[in-house]
């Protein structure tokens, strides 16, 4: 049976009627397949894997947590008799990290912002303290608990993925000795832990419902842990780029909530720990995005490693500075890394403000014809991307956009789509750099494709991510005229 079919009998047991509308929806860039499925005023979301073990640990803790928090993340709906297929409740269209787009692009988080950011935190100790009670962590997949070998696992991956591509001097008995005293630091009180580790927690993994309220979804890696990796994943991801000032209120909203779940919560002990924490989160994200970037060529990642590495510096010098006396190799790594960035993406730079708005657009060549400047600039680069493969000839793809996933996977497949934005890349860097200096106020961006839905949506928004990665400094906005929804 095809995914739709599997999908359509989970619906029609569930609520006796036949589904008017199902349509693939991005994934979290694992190999589920997701679906949104709609019919008489029910709305849900399908999923089908590829690991039953993934999906049975998902399942129960989707359950579990659920009984615990009704509505802290989504009810299953209803399950294959294989375990390989389920429906459960739609949590929202937007992601938190979505939400706070226009916060993130200009450094100011509102009273309203800010609350939001602090009921996600509230919910995480929620479903780290209370939604562990009665659970059977043995139930976890790929592992029970945090334990030494991920830890070794995740600093190896920041070893060879990250800091070996990258070419820095490595000391390797020495570095060698600083993961020891890493381990040690992040695993000392494992003996003790009885709180679930959701292993992901980052504002793109929680979803905002159209009333404001938040649901946690991407927790089926998680398993037994310390509550400090979830609260580092958060507070200091990378992309989301938080004012220190605000990562403290976080931080203590956290412990707010802690304290009053668990009277018994060690505030003390949490504040010891979470330096090693955020260092040891902070190196394995960039190892993510060496593998991502790097060796599997994906260039959203590759976008994100300076940030990576800006984030990196910061944890050590800046905000803990401790850090560079108890792990003084992994701080030599990151002063070479840092040293290595031009100086525009040195931190000094970040808060340089700049007049210059660079406006990057996607537009229909059928539908808009060429886009109009509407700043009086009288236009600028205009990219035509009709000479890329077309994920719209094929039927799956069609109902999607450039942002989907199964759509960006079509695209990077053959690699076409590399060269040709790396070479308008270079194009735009040069005039932006330029604009910069002469203190010009407006550049526009377009990529044209034929419908204005997958290629150039693509492409626009890889343009805007590389230009906000390179340039924080420039205001960047994202617009897709034929695709409104997606304006950033």
């Amino acid at each position: 049976m095809t995914d739709i079919e599997i999908l359509t009998r989970l619906y029609h047991e569930r609520f006796a009627v036949e589904p008017d509308l199902i349509k693939p929806i991005a994934g979290a860039g694992s190999d589920r397949r997701y679906f949104i499925i709609e019919g008489e005023g029910n709305r849900v979301v399908g999923t089908v894997g590829t690991d039953l073990r993934e999906n049975r640990a998902f399942l129960y803790l989707a359950r579990q947590i659920g009984r615990q928090l009704p509505g802290a993340v989504p009810e299953i709906l209803a399950e294959s008799p294989d375990g390989m297929a389920y429906l459960q409740s739609f949590a929202g269209e937007m992601s938190l990290f979505d939400l706070m787009a226009s916060a993130r692009n200009s450094g100011i988080y509102s009273v309203n912002d800010e609350e939001m950011l602090g009921e996600a935190m509230r919910l995480l100790a929620r479903i780290q303290i209370q939604g562990a009670r009665g659970m059977d962590f043995d139930l976890c997949y790929p592992e029970a608990a945090m334990n030494a070998n991920m830890v070794r696992w995740d600093l190896n991956y920041f070893k060879y993925c990250f800091a070996k591509p990258r070419h820095l001097a490595i000391d390797e008995p020495a570095l060698q000795a600083d993961f020891d005293s890493m381990e040690r630091i992040l695993l000392d009180d494992e003996c003790h832990w009885c709180t679930f580790m959701y292993r992901d927690f980052q504002s793109r993994n929680v979803m905002v419902s159209a009333d404001r309220h938040l649901t946690g979804i991407d927790f089926q890696g998680g398993r037994r842990g310390p509550v400090e990796y979830d609260v580092a994943s958060f507070v200091w991801q990378a992309k989301a780029a938080y004012p220190e000032s605000l990562k403290t209120r976080l931080t203590d909203i956290y412990l707010g909530e802690a304290v009053r779940i668990d009277p018994t919560f060690d505030v003390a002990d949490f504040r010891r720990r979470l330096p090693a924490f955020v260092l040891f989160r902070v190196m394995q994200t960039l190892g993510a995005y060496g593998f991502r970037g790097t060796v599997e060529h994906k260039p959203h990642f590759l976008r994100s490693l300076d940030a990576g590495i800006r984030n990196l510096f910061n944890v050590v010098t800046a905000e803990f500075p401790q850090l560079k006396v108890e792990f003084p190799i992994i701080y030599g790594l990151a002063s070479q890394a840092y040293a290595s960035l031009p100086d525009k993406e040195k931190l000094e730079g970040v808060n340089t403000e700049s007049p210059l708005t660079v406006t990057v657009m996607s537009f229909s060549y059928k539908k808009d014809g060429y886009p109009t400047d509407d700043s009086g600039n009288g236009g600028g680069f205009i990219f035509d991307c009709r000479a890329v493969h077309n994920p719209g000839r094929y039927e799956q793809y069609k109902p999607l956009t450039g942002m989907d996933a199964p759509v960006r996977e079509f695209l990077e497949s053959n690699g076409e789509i590399f060269p040709f934005l790396d070479n308008a890349f270079a194009l735009v860097d040069r005039a932006v750099e330029k604009y910069v200096s002469r203190g010009f106020s407006s550049l526009q961006v377009g990529f044209g494709c034929t419908g204005g839905r997958h290629r150039s949506v693509y492409s626009a928004n890889a343009m805007a991510e590389h230009l906000r990665a390179k340039y924080p400094q420039v205001h960047v906005r994202e617009l897709h005229l034929q695709q409104p929804h997606l304006n950033r």
